[in-house]
């Protein structure tokens, strides 16, 4: 009898437990599908954006794109005379519907010598970066402004 009273037990709690992670599906499956939406651009090659953290799957590029961090900015911050304007570089990670997960390192200026790229080609697309925000100032380093970057994108299928 204690062993039928287990099993019925342990039965209920599997099956409380497969309704509260459908539950919890499905409304991040609605944020995911929001968000997506106020992003869709239905001309290839307009700007997407990110915020640092965010992730999103583009449908009609068949890509999921991840704006992971701002690994380097050494911009030269507002009102301040610098010898050299610095770099932005964001971690992007990408994956397709049939591919590997790739982390890409876009900055928002080509230099060849020191190994920054604004774009790369993933999948047959190139993807861009075409800005980072916001832009560091004298008092506000960029310590301060970790997790709250937000980025551009252009994707355009490569011919």
């Amino acid at each position: 009898m204690p062993y039928k009273t287990i099993i019925l037990s342990l039965g209920l709690l599997s099956l409380i437990q497969c309704n509260t992670q459908k539950e919890a599906k499905t409304s991040t499956k609605d944020k995911v599908e929001n968000s997506a939406n106020v992003t869709k651009s239905s001309q290839e090659g307009s700007v997407i954006y990110f915020n640092e953290g965010e992730n999103k799957f583009l449908d009609e590029y068949q890509m999921n794109v991840t704006f992971k961090r701002i690994s380097e900015d050494s911009r030269c911050p507002k009102d301040v005379n610098c010898i050299w304007a610095g770099v932005a570089v964001a971690e992007i990670e990408v994956m397709g519907t049939t591919t590997r997960p790739v982390t890409l390192s876009l900055a928002n200026e080509d230099n060849k010598g020191r190994n920054y790229h604004r774009s790369a080609d993933f999948n047959g697309y190139k993807i861009t970066l075409i800005e980072v925000n916001p832009y560091p100032g004298v008092t506000l380093g960029t310590k301060a402004l970790e997790g709250k970057y937000k980025i551009g994108i252009t994707i355009q299928k490569i011919q």
